[in-house]
């Protein structure tokens, strides 16, 4: 039987069970209930004020609901519908604007904004009260706890921080009006396909798309999954039957250990995944910084070029050479592993993967356990 993803948010209200029939989300059996049968729902929260801009009547928004009728059968009076209640988000543009040049790459004041105690206390709260889904995913998907809850309080503070944007106000306004930047066309691609998941996610779980609450950029829940994400690699982690990123602890932490294995990480090596190391100053060693978000040298050639362990290095094992910049400061190298850059394909960013690192092992150490 396939699995069933649901989030936990509010109970369809009448409008919104209308434009779900028209949608084709509901079942005959739950189109036949009467609405008055339902609680409720709350208004959602959001953190903005949308600008109405009749999004149905943009030329590239109507070519892609026609593509959604084409493709997947929704039905465009529907789509247009949905649309008029769509809202332009001006502060998404805004963050999604490149900072201002001048200033250089610091890992160490990046890295203070992540580990820092009110997180490192969270995080002790959430690995004491969930350590046994952590244990168990650690089991089934050989990623250690601290990994998993070095990444969740990077991305949430432990879902203090999930973000209150409507996901479909953020993904519309980025997927057809990202601001001028050298990378436009190929971003507004990737959220015109976040926004395609969106709506299939909806419409196959039974949610009304306008309930969906995420951050600016349309990521939803603790582990901060994009739309596509959560349809392929989330998993239904606590056995309930559904699939819930913001209210299940356990689901969160199973669905960041699955995408995890999914994008590379290997349960059988050890930690630690990244190892310090020297850079000799003949800068030969200048080529292995270019190889992408991957681990391809061996030991053996980054000795050749100048690279000096401080430790004794695992035999046999790959890895890329890692550069954190300080400022004005001495950069500093290190050795990532095969399971360093899995980390980066959630994010990818060197000082993010290390942050998590860092984090996670900080949260280990503060349980003192």
């Amino acid at each position: 039987m396939p699995m069933r993803f649901t989030l936990p948010l509010p109970t369809l209200t009448p409008t919104a069970l209308i434009l779900a029939l028209l949608l084709g989300a509901l079942s005959p059996a739950h189109a036949g209930a009467p609405a008055a049968a339902a609680p409720k729902a709350k208004p959602a929260k959001v953190d903005y004020e949308g600008e109405f801009v009749n999004f149905a009547e943009w030329k590239e928004v109507g070519a892609f609901l026609d593509e959604m009728v084409r493709k997947h059968q929704f039905e465009r009076a529907a789509l247009d519908a949905l649309m008029a209640k769509v809202r332009y988000v001006e502060t998404t543009v805004q963050l999604m604007k490149p900072a201002p040049p001048g200033k250089p790459k610091n890992w160490q004041a990046y890295r203070q904004r992540f580990v820092e105690p009110v997180r490192i206390d969270a995080g002790v709260q959430f690995w004491n009260d969930n350590a046994e889904a952590l244990a168990r995913a650690e089991s089934v998907y050989g990623v250690p706890a601290e990994i998993i809850v070095g990444i969740i309080g990077v991305e949430t503070v432990y879902g203090r921080n999930t973000g209150r944007f409507r996901v479909l106000d953020a993904l519309t306004t980025l997927a057809f009006s990202y601001p001028d930047t050298p990378t436009r066309a190929a971003r507004m691609a990737f959220f015109r396909e976040e926004l395609e998941s969106a709506l299939l996610f909806a419409r196959s779980n039974e949610i009304d798309p306008l309930s969906l609450l995420g951050s600016y950029a349309g990521a939803v829940g603790l582990p901060q999954f994009m739309p596509s994400s959560i349809i392929r690699y989330a998993v239904d982690f606590d056995g309930d039957g559904h699939i819930d990123l913001r209210g299940s602890p356990s689901d969160a932490i199973g669905s960041v250990a699955n995408f995890l294995v999914q994008h590379g990480w290997k349960k059988e090596l050890a930690a630690p995944f990244a190892y310090p190391v020297g850079v000799a100053p003949g800068r030969a060693w200048e080529p292995f910084l270019g190889r992408g978000l991957e681990a391809t040298a061996t030991e053996e050639e980054l000795a050749a070029a100048g690279v000096a362990g401080g430790t004794l290095l695992p035999r046999g094992m790959l890895f890329g050479l890692v550069d954190l910049q300080n400022g004005a400061e001495a950069t500093e190298y290190w050795l990532g592993t095969t399971n360093f850059f899995a980390i980066t394909q959630y994010n990818r960013s060197y000082f993010y993967a290390m942050s998590v690192l860092d984090l996670g092992h900080a949260v280990h150490l503060a349980r003192g356990m």
